[in-house]
């Protein structure tokens, strides 16, 4: 038991995503504040036994002034993976993380440096470098399926997104009643992983035993999600490991990369960037504003207009965005939120508010303010910056939907066949459990 318990947030030893160095705390309690007023968690269980709750958003390391908080340090592992001659290392790599990796090295935030991380990547030994815009798309195929199956066939409503992994666990300890309600989709690197060691392993002749999947994000929850055992298939876990924005460029400045003079790179080509729908997902409101482009196309065969394309009022910093949109002949109630704490009070009055869709990122901002981003202590200017660098690429970006994809275009014929298959539902959707327990107050 934590002894300081009261001031700080107490971090059980085989947390999987955060880590405390005893040593360098100086009680300040500056984590347990943003868990209770912004995460919704300290102060919301009894701290009574070695049963620790957290959500794994990591947001306790984003804030604490001395490193004593840290996520927990994975690189030596891929290390070892991509030392390892039978292993094929496959890197993804989250939208956020393009517009704050450059951070680490001195550039501003928002500046899109994805030339720059994937050739940094190739540098230090990947054999395949993959952009999980095309996991995002694939998610909002999905998504955007399964909004238009419930409306149109009467089952449970509202909605909720489901990428972000410390939301779903946010759900599942808290709120286990609204589980049903999670969008059955896995998250958009879970997806990736999927198809690259099923139909990606497929076609390129790889062992699917011999892969060893990677994704750098944004994000130290994803350290736990990838654990879930629901997860896992024939071959293991879909993603082998998660490692972080800051200790990927700790890893390249280890290995005395220039990442400012370095010539960038692109993807490779199996799964090149996808939409600007997939780049906006890692800012708040880009998963639903993604998810209405595609809706509205399966729903009326027409491109979506002008103002979905460009959906103002669910972007903005603003940790509660509301917005309607006319589909399949009623009118859809949508609502954005970042911080599960004010998540709470949404849920707190669910039924009043009669939401149809429901997006919430754990984090500031969305995947923009991640807890395995670059610390920027109370500015709120660096992680605005970092949405506005994923926005102002979908801008100029030609491709605009995840239906207009046409690398997901392909993998559905040719082996998904359609959203909502029982195919689809084998390699891209998942369950969840109830972790409710008798210490949650």
């Amino acid at each position: 038991m934590d002894k300081f318990a009261e001031i700080r947030v107490p971090i059980a030893n085989d947390n999987p995503s955060i880590r405390r160095k005893e040593s360098k705390c100086v009680k300040c309690g500056k984590c347990k504040d943003v868990c209770a007023k912004k995460i919704g968690v300290a102060g919301y269980w009894k701290y009574d036994s070695e049963d620790i709750v957290c959500i794994n958003c990591g947001q306790c390391a984003n804030v604490c002034p001395v490193d004593s908080i840290t996520e927990r340090d994975d690189t030596d592992i891929l290390m070892q993976a991509i030392n390892d001659k039978d292993k094929k290392v496959i890197f993804i790599t989250s939208p956020a993380v393009r517009v704050s990796l450059g951070e680490m090295f001195g550039l501003p935030a928002g500046e899109f440096v994805a030339g720059k991380m994937v050739a940094c990547l190739k540098k230090l030994g990947a054999d395949y470098v993959f952009d999980v815009t095309f996991g995002a798309d694939l998610t909002i195929m999905e998504e955007a399926s399964e909004i238009i199956d419930r409306i149109t066939n009467n089952k449970t409503l509202p909605q909720f997104t489901s990428c972000c992994p410390a939301w779903v666990k946010f759900v599942e300890t808290f709120y286990p009643q609204y589980i049903p309600n999670l969008s059955s989709c896995k998250s958009p690197i879970s997806m990736q992983a999927s198809i690259i060691k099923s139909y990606f392993a497929m076609k390129e002749n790889i062992d699917p035993k011999n892969i060893f999947l990677v994704a750098i994000t944004p994000c130290v929850a994803k350290k736990f999600e990838i654990k879930r055992p629901e997860l896992a298939d024939m071959y293991g876990k879909n993603t082998d490991l998660v490692v972080t924005v800051r200790e990927v460029s700790r890893l390249i400045k280890k290995q005395k990369i220039n990442f400012k003079t370095i010539k960038e790179s692109n993807f490779d080509s199996a799964f090149p960037t996808g939409s600007g729908a997939g780049v906006i997902f890692g800012a708040s409101g880009g998963v639903m504003e993604a998810a209405i482009r595609t809706a509205y196309y399966l729903t009326t065969h027409e491109n979506p207009p002008a103002d979905l394309l460009n959906f103002k009022k669910l972007r903005g910093y603003t940790d509660v965005k509301t917005a309607e949109v006319i589909l399949l002949n009623r009118k859809l109630k949508l609502c954005v939120v970042f911080g599960t704490a004010r998540a709470r009070e949404i849920l707190s009055r669910l039924k009043a508010r009669k939401i149809d869709m429901l997006e919430v990122m754990a984090c500031p901002n969305g995947c923009v303010g991640g807890g395995g981003q670059p610390k920027q202590f109370n500015n709120d200017d660096a992680v605005i910056k970092r949405a506005q660098g994923l926005f102002k690429q979908d801008e100029i970006m030609k491709i605009k939907s995840s239906y207009e994809n046409s690398v997901i275009k392909a993998v559905y014929d040719e082996f998904l066949i359609s959203p909502l298959s029982d195919k689809a539902k084998k390699y891209l959707h998942t369950t969840y459990i109830n972790r409710k327990t008798k210490i949650i107050k």
